[in-house]
């Protein structure tokens, strides 16, 4: 199902023009407007989902599978020294658009974004870690 507020459905489903560099029956892939680098693109389901909490199962799965094909695909071409896959959820994640995607992040060395695309890491004791650990044990998915 489509949002029509959605402006990420409207390019995902060719309402709006984009840069298009892939399209399935699923996802419409586009260079960002806004590119962190050179090739920066977002991958969009043609359906509506705001986080990967309302995903299906099944978008899940190929948006991951789609997400490898296109970085090793996107290195040959670009040539970039790394990438990044990167995907928000809420606000406070840094989500902006609240309709599930996944931005697909070509490094080079010196792009200027190393600082950018990292975070402050938690200096946590073992019985912090611990603690954590056991809130955490899941089962049966």
């Amino acid at each position: 199902m489509k949002d029509d507020n959605c402006i990420f459905c409207k390019l995902a489903n060719g309402e709006i023009p984009t840069n298009k560099i892939y399209e399935d029956e699923t996802f419409t892939v586009i260079l960002d407007a806004s590119p962190a680098t050179r090739g920066h693109a977002l991958i969009l389901p043609k359906e509506h989902s705001a986080n990967i909490y309302e995903l299906p199962d099944e978008t899940a799965s190929k948006v991951f599978l789609l997400a490898k094909k296109l970085a090793t695909k996107m290195t040959d071409i670009l040539s970039c020294d790394g990438f990044n896959i990167i995907q928000n959820n809420g606000e406070v994640a840094g989500q902006t658009v609240f309709h599930f995607h996944m931005h697909l992040i070509p490094r080079y060395f010196g792009d200027g974004n190393e600082e950018k695309l990292s975070w402050n890491h938690l200096d946590l004791t073992e019985e912090e870690i611990a603690e954590i650990r056991e809130e955490l044990l899941i089962s049966g998915l």
